[in-house]
């Protein structure tokens, strides 16, 4: 039985209203900011429209997805109520409350600090406590995924932890330390200042600590995703997973390796010694390898899925997958985006080579293509295939799911691909207008122009998929066979400890973690000149 539909449905909707409110305003400020309108007479409204979007984006959009997920997959993959529903709700409910009280601030002008909130930039109070509500919801959702995870292995001592149950237990864990650094900052550093207990800050260090969620918040948002590509998409295609075994290792991979690398994107802060900073560029071209395991057990299963179909020859069997089938579209989509976003992080990721596009709008490019294009059209695919199950009521409009799919592939690659070219050029990002009078910079108009299309068809796109989503829950009731996840070629039958448990890889990721940020922060502690005064944002008009 799946017992928990409301709850699911009630973070799922949540997600994708937030997202379509973030959308519109993620459209609005490319058109702003374009050749194609005036100046703004007053460009801090472009300044709360990024951090509205930003922090929608980034902290409640995903975690609802991921939390409205992982429940759902508790109670499917592992065939068994939810245990602590009631706590469940209280987490969904300390989500949504946080979400509003932190974007009315926000919205008010009174916290346009971008989603990074970098001090000495400080917001109103009220915006920091939702932020703190956000994460405090989600991390009921974290204790649940384990606890749940704990009461089944009691029940069934020695079996394999179903694969989608363990990535998602996998991605709480990443969340549940990756979140400690920004809560660190929040609650010891902002806070006091936002309150007025104290005016200076150290911003610095303060960047150190967000730096320890700025990246592997990443890996927390591509996990169901990544959960989908594994546990959905070979089944839904019509085939078998290629190996549990590389899907385990993948995950394992992203809990050890995606926490201590945060510090590439300080780069250019003269408080981080330049030894850390080349061992985080290190660490972060090792992320690379579970993602490269996973195009390649995801290729291996569509090509079975082909073969299965009548698929003949080295490349005859392409023509064999089932093109027509939405699933299949979006891994497509999704992989290319992940190849051209992944392509650019490496450049991002390099000490030496990042210097070259450091705040440049090739960096809105690539984490655009990662995160809106690659991540999101996977949650696209999380929606469609559990709304039936979820409401009782088919989808039946298989047509405007291929175009949706097809305008956000295309509308993801007009906005960023114009963002990477005049990055390279040296536009800057985080800026309200340009004067594309300027002869310096005016032939870069037409790339900023053309982004603006990119976000228009996006918003077609997401017109699309709402009317899809309203048109499934006003079709007639239909007999929903059980969900399945998808099995793999050789289903295990036992499965060595390091692969069906995380003491071992939460002890690495810890240790890690600690290895690699502890000397810095322990460093900047130390130090007793490095507090500046703080700039309330009321302050700043």
């Amino acid at each position: 039985m799946f017992n928990s539909k409301r709850l699911v449905l009630a973070h799922f909707w949540l997600a994708f209203i937030a997202f379509g409110v973030a959308l519109l305003l993620g459209a609005w400020q490319m058109l702003v900011r374009s050749p194609l309108h005036p100046w703004l007479q007053n460009p801090e409204l472009y300044y709360r429209s990024v951090t509205e979007h930003g922090t929608v984006m980034g902290y409640a959009f995903p975690t609802l997805i991921a939390m409205g997920f992982g429940y759902a997959v508790s109670e499917l993959a592992l065939k068994r109520p939810l245990v602590g529903l009631r706590w469940a709700w209280l987490g969904f409910w300390l989500v949504a409350v946080g979400a509003v009280t932190a974007t009315v601030p926000v919205a008010m002008g009174l916290a346009s600090v971008l989603y990074t909130f970098y001090p000495p930039m400080i917001g109103n109070v009220f915006y920091y406590v939702g932020v703190v509500l956000v994460v405090v919801g989600s991390w009921v959702w974290v204790a649940l995924m384990s606890v749940n995870l704990a009461s089944w292995k009691r029940e069934n001592r020695g079996k394999p932890v179903p694969l989608a149950m363990f990535a998602t237990v996998a991605g709480a864990y990443l969340w549940g330390w990756t979140a400690v650094g920004a809560a660190i900052e929040v609650l010891f550093m902002i806070l006091p200042v936002a309150i007025g207990w104290k005016t200076t800050i150290d911003a610095g260090l303060a960047r150190v600590f967000f730096s320890w969620t700025l990246h592997a918040i990443v890996y927390f948002w591509l996990m169901p995703a990544y959960i989908a590509y594994y546990t959905i998409i070979p089944r839904a295609i019509g085939g078998r997973l290629y190996s549990d075994s590389m899907a385990r290792i993948s995950f394992i991979l992203f809990l050890v390796v995606s926490m201590p690398i945060g510090i590439h994107h300080l780069f250019a802060d003269p408080q981080v010694g330049s030894g850390f900073k080349f061992m985080h560029s290190v660490f972060t071209a090792l992320v690379a390898v579970p993602t490269l395991l996973t195009v390649f057990t995801i290729c291996a299963s569509v090509e079975i899925a082909a073969r299965l179909r009548g698929g003949r020859g080295p490349l005859g069997w392409i023509k064999a997958l089932p093109w027509d089938n939405p699933m299949m579209l979006a891994v497509a989509f999704s992989f290319v985006m992940l190849g051209f976003g992944g392509a650019g992080g490496l450049i991002n990721m390099s000490y030496q080579l990042d210097s070259t596009i450091h705040n440049t709008q090739w960096v809105t490019g690539h984490f655009h293509l990662i995160f809106g294009g690659a991540i999101v059209i996977m949650y696209f695919v999380i929606a469609y295939d559990l709304w039936p199950h979820l409401t009782g009521r088919a989808l039946l409009s298989v047509k405007l799911m291929r175009w949706q799919l097809w305008l956000w592939f295309i509308g993801m690659i007009v906005l960023t691909f114009p963002w990477h070219f005049v990055g390279i050029l040296g536009m800057p990002r985080r800026m309200a207008f340009y004067d594309y009078n300027d002869p310096e910079i005016a032939a870069q108009g037409l790339s900023v122009a053309i982004s603006v299309l990119g976000a228009l068809i996006l918003l077609a796109s997401a017109v699309l998929f709402f009317i899809v989503l309203v048109k499934g829950h006003r079709a007639p009731p239909v007999k929903v066979e059980e969900f399945r996840f998808s099995r793999a070629v050789h289903e295990p039958r036992s499965i060595p400890v390091a692969l069906n448990s995380f003491a071992l890889w939460l002890t690495l990721m810890i240790a890690l973690t600690l290895v690699n940020y502890g000397y810095p922060i322990a460093q900047l502690l130390t130090r007793s000149d490095t507090s500046v005064p703080a700039v309330p944002i009321g302050a700043q008009r």
